[in-house]
Order: C-alpha cells, then sequence, then structure tokens
C-alpha cells in the first residue's frame, strides 16, 4: 500500500505540530511549513520547509506534488489581547488572505485531492453572541455577517474563498470553524496565548492566597476545546464527504470568572480575582455541535476540567 502524504501548514503552531504528531502515528508521509519550527517540542515532520507562506515561489516550490492531504492551519493570529485591540488588523487580514490565496490558488495547480482549512468561531455575528447565556453560534447563523474582530472578517472571507474554488474548480475542501482550541504547548506569554493558557500562567505564577488579573467582569462565557479532540473532529471531517463548514468545539460553556475558579482549584490554591480593563471579545460563545453530530456522528465530550489539568501541568513546569 502507497504511503498516504499530507502537507501541514502552520506546522510550527500548536495545533498544527500536534497534527504533524497525529498524521505521523496514522502512517502519513509529513511535510511541515511554517515561519518557525515548533517552540516546545522537535516537529515529527519528514521534512520541515521553513518559509513564508506569502510568498508565491515558496508555496509554489512545498505544492511540488499532488498531496493526499493538505491542512492550511498559517495564519497571523493570536488571543484577544492580539486581536481585539486593533492594533494588528491591517497584518492580521493580509498576511491571513495572502496565505489562503496562494493556498488555493497553487493548490489547485498542484493538483492536490483534498484541503482542510482551519476557519474560526470568530466569523459568527455579534449580535448572536450579546447574551452570555445564550449564545447562538450554528454554522448557519453566520450570515448576514457581522463578525467583532477583523481576525473573523478574514477567516469568513478565506471560507468562502475555498468554496468558490471548491465550485469553480472541484477543488475538495473541508472547512471547520474552531473554538478555542487549548492544551500544552500552546503559547502561554507573550501577549498571544489564548485564556486557558493565560489563566494557568496566572495562577501558576500567584501565591496562595494571591490575586490575578482579569478583564472586564469575568463573566463573559466560552467554551475551550482540548487538541486531542479537536485533532479527531479534523481527521474525522477530512476522512467523510462533508465540506463543511462545521464547528469543532465543546459545548461545555464556563465564564472566563468561573475558568479562573477551577484553574485554582486543580492548582490547590485560593485565589482572588481583580478585574480590570482590556480587549474583551464578545459577551458569549458556545459551539454548537448539531451539525457535526449529524454529518459526522461524533461529537466532542470531553471535560474541560480534563483538559485544563494537563495543560496547567505542563505550563506549571515551564514556569
Amino acid at each position: 500500500m502507497e504511503t498516504k502524504t499530507a502537507l501541514v501548514c502552520g506546522a510550527g503552531g500548536f495545533i498544527g505540530s500536534h497534527l504533524v504528531k497525529k498524521l505521523k502515528k496514522e502512517g502519513f508521509w509529513v511535510r511541515g511549513v511554517d515561519l518557525k519550527k515548533p517552540e516546545f517540542s522537535e516537529t515529527a515532520a519528514d521534512e520541515f520547509v521553513v518559509g513564508d507562506l506569502r510568498d508565491q515561489l515558496l508555496v509554489q516550490s512545498v505544492l511540488d506534488r499532488p498531496f493526499d492531504e493538505v491542512y492550511q492551519l498559517a495564519a497571523d493570529m493570536g488571543g484577544a489581547g492580539y486581536i481585539f485591540t486593533g492594533e494588528h488588523d491591517a497584518d492580521v487580514m493580509h498576511n491571513s488572505a495572502t496565505i489562503n490565496l496562494n493556498m488555493a490558488y497553487y493548490g489547485n495547480k498542484a493538483g492536490i485531492k483534498k484541503i482542510f482549512y482551519s476557519s474560526s468561531a470568530c466569523i459568527y455575528p455579534a449580535y448572536n453572541q450579546l447574551d452570555a447565556d445564550n449564545p447562538k453560534c450554528c454554522e448557519d447563523s453566520a450570515y448576514p455577517a457581522e463578525p467583532d474582530s477583523e481576525y473573523g472578517w478574514e477567516k469568513l472571507f478565506s471560507e468562502r474563498m475555498y468554496l468558490a474554488f471548491h465550485r469553480n474548480y472541484g477543488l475538495d475542501v473541508r472547512i471547520a470553524r474552531f473554538h478555542n482550541i487549548f492544551g500544552p504547548e500552546g503559547t502561554w506569554r507573550g501577549g498571544k496565548e489564548k485564556a486557558p493558557a493565560a489563566m494557568c500562567r496566572k495562577v501558576a505564577e500567584a501565591a496562595n492566597g494571591g490575586e490575578i488579573e482579569v478583564w472586564g467582569d469575568g463573566l463573559q462565557t466560552r467554551s475551550f476545546l482540548y487538541i486531542d479532540e479537536c485533532l479527531e473532529g479534523v481527521r474525522r471531517l477530512m476522512d467523510s464527504n462533508f465540506n463543511g463548514p462545521v464547528n469543532i468545539g465543546s459545548e461545555e460553556m464556563v465564564t472566563i470568572n468561573g475558568l479562573v475558579d477551577m484553574t485554582a482549584k486543580i492548582a490547590d490554591k485560593e485565589i482572588k480575582i481583580k478585574h480590570i480593563s482590556g480587549p474583551l471579545g464578545v459577551r458569549g460563545r458556545n459551539s454548537d455541535n448539531g451539525v457535526i453530530l449529524d454529518k459526522l456522528g461524533w461529537a466532542p465530550s470531553g471535560k474541560l476540567h480534563d483538559g485544563l489539568k494537563e495543560t496547567y501541568k505542563w505550563i506549571s513546569e515551564q514556569i
């Protein structure tokens, strides 16, 4: 049996580096490409190209064969402190859109068999996420479009572009909207970290009985999905006949204050919260898993506590 080939774009990032490991375990030959190699472990890729996917010549060089599967995870992104300040909007839109334009165009030219695109829950309209307890994030609620960030607008544009290449050129695409993926070996400091990693870091650094800062009143809600379940969803989607878009996220909703309390319990610490002003994003967000259950016969079911425990252990070891 011939070895299947995969190209992972964004293989130096958190999700990408974990995906490379998973594909290798499944017997794929894997080429990774990114601006940098993974920060916290050696890459498992057979080949790793350090390069810029905004560069058309680089993209053409890494797409030198009709890969069985291409995973396009590369993007200019980060947590709320990066996405919602507005200071990085032009870069976020230009960098990510350029990568996606290149990958769709040259991927199609190279005759790749199938391409996965990681979109985001950030595409959902702000007007459906005003109630912290009842956000509406089912797949068909994306329009009329009104994402709360330029990051979300770019993701929505790129979804549409991949689907247009599917309609016009027969490019076999799979699109998933990720909802806050977290776990070990993810960014945990420097301004680009997501909420679970930030809370794990703050709690790990705080003394027992100490205080940590939380943006806003902490009553904004989110759901967070552990990396292993994210990758399971991605692989199931790729093996299915469903193009998407489909949510890959958890339906277990938690307030940010609740996330801190859960982390503090895991750390066996008493922690006080000091609420300060800062970038917040939408009031409430949660994955709606009706479509993934219907189309793939599977949905994430892991408990936030279990994933948070693993993540806290890893981050506290880093500190």
